[in-house]
């Protein structure tokens, strides 16, 4: 072979490479993750990469709690049903992943598709086309999450508006016993028969739910956070008396109080705000069964709040159901030394907490005036600094002027132990967003 006719077979096998480059490049651009259209979703298969789009920083944009088994759901589950859970996002990002727990199931819970897109409007079951997309674990379109547990799924690409509501639908062909639930959503979700979890219409989902099923954590890759604050608490916390489908819980307004200062070029942390909150929940005590519905704040703390997704701040508003809800008088020494067993645990994680007062309740039945002995006795104690990193006033903020052991009239829902919209407002209001600010000390 002479020189010239070397240079050529070299020049001949280069073209060859690159014009291979190119096209494994462009179909690797071009992937929408399927081989196949579907007619659910208008023609267009949904993406499916599994790879970050961008740069960012994982944090928490919703969660919430597992709660208790679902009533009515032992025998049958969900099966043969798609869950189309709704959630509002707090923070946006590039891509998504979501928590899928079966907590309280007896047995395997089986999903065999699951999909994540961002509603056309708020109280809608129907998902803008072009952000479905499917989900994935370890890979695999189907998980098997045994009785007990909790899975993680694959990051996929998705663009997730900030205050967008974001739609993740789950569907299992078979029973997995209770169902793992959220029972006080205070947002309106859809139940679908068969398998129409990539179905951008909603129109199948013909049944509405006050519920969250499965679903307990939404975390993005995001420009916008730097990191978690995590609400963890009661009913005051979940928010039970707030609007429906308004997202005006104290913490909603916190995370648009602390995105707006942030935007106006205040010095505070980037972060974002997911609510733990559980209705009826104690310090001290747990619900019945195995495992226990509605588990203690000691019992759920290091799952519920220590284990969200880059934690930074921790805020904790718990001890008025110790009080109210004990058939004898609560000792107030046993729920501050709970309380300080949960400082203790965030602190060997690096995680400061901020704590909240306790909120009157003169007017509830379950006041009397041994209670609100205890209730003032816990709020000295959280007022001196010797519990908490630092302190949010609620019942200084909330209750009335005129008589100190009721909420004000306008703060009241009108069951005189839950915030109304307005009370909820105040709550977030009061919160001094520098409290944010720094970390854990090396001793309290």
């Amino acid at each position: 072979m002479t020189r010239r006719h070397g240079y050529a077979l070299l020049s001949a096998i280069i073209a060859v490479i690159v014009g291979l480059s190119a096209a494994i490049y462009l179909g690797v651009a071009a992937d929408d993750g399927s081989n196949s259209s579907n007619t659910l979703t208008g023609g267009r298969a949904p993406h499916n990469s599994a790879a970050p789009a961008s740069t960012g920083t994982w944090v928490g944009s919703w969660s919430a709690s597992p709660a208790g088994a679902e009533p009515g759901t032992e025998t049958g589950g969900m099966a043969g049903r798609s869950v189309r859970n709704v959630v509002h996002a707090s923070v946006g990002g590039t891509s998504a992943r979501i928590t899928l727990s079966n907590l309280y199931g007896q047995s395997p819970l089986t999903v065999t598709h699951a999909s994540i897109a961002v509603a056309v409007t708020s109280d809608t079951a129907a998902a803008n086309a072009d952000t479905m997309r499917r989900l994935t674990f370890g890979g695999s379109p189907a998980v098997v999450i045994p009785a007990g547990r909790q899975v993680l799924s694959d990051a996929v690409r998705i663009v997730v508006p900030q205050g967008s509501d974001v739609l993740v639908t789950t569907y299992s062909p078979s029973s997995s016993g209770p169902v793992t639930y959220h029972p006080h959503a205070r947002q309106i979700s859809y139940v679908a028969a068969g398998d129409r979890t990539e179905d951008v219409t909603g129109t199948g989902y013909t049944e509405q739910t006050p519920f969250w099923r499965y679903l307990t954590a939404l975390d993005v890759l995001s420009n916008q956070s730097d990191g978690t604050v995590v609400a963890f608490g009661d009913s005051l916390t979940d928010g039970i008396t707030s609007g429906l489908g308004a997202n005006h819980r104290w913490t909603d307004v916190l995370s648009q109080r602390l995105r707006s200062a942030v935007g106006s070029g205040q010095d505070l942390p980037r972060y974002s705000v997911v609510n733990q909150g559980i209705s009826g929940n104690q310090v001290l005590a747990d619900g019945l069964g195995r495992p226990a519905d509605n588990p203690s704040g000691l019992l759920r703390f290091s799952r519920d709040a220590l284990a969200r997704t880059n934690v930074k701040v921790v805020v904790i508003d718990l001890g008025v159901n110790d009080i109210l809800r004990n058939p004898q008088l609560a000792d107030p020494d046993k729920i501050l030394g709970g309380l300080r067993t949960l400082v203790r645990e965030a602190h060997a994680r690096g995680i400061k907490v901020v704590g909240a007062t306790l909120m009157p309740f003169q007017g509830h039945r379950g006041y009397t005036p041994a209670r609100e002995a205890v209730r003032q006795r816990v709020n000295a104690e959280i007022r001196s600094g010797r519990v908490y990193d630092a302190v949010v006033d609620f019942d200084k903020a909330l209750r009335d002027p005129y008589n100190p052991r009721r909420l004000r009239s306008d703060y009241d829902s009108g069951d005189h132990l839950h915030p109304s919209d307005e009370g909820y407002a105040k709550m977030a209001d009061v919160f001094d967003l520098d409290d944010l600010k720094g970390s854990a000390p090396a001793e309290l």
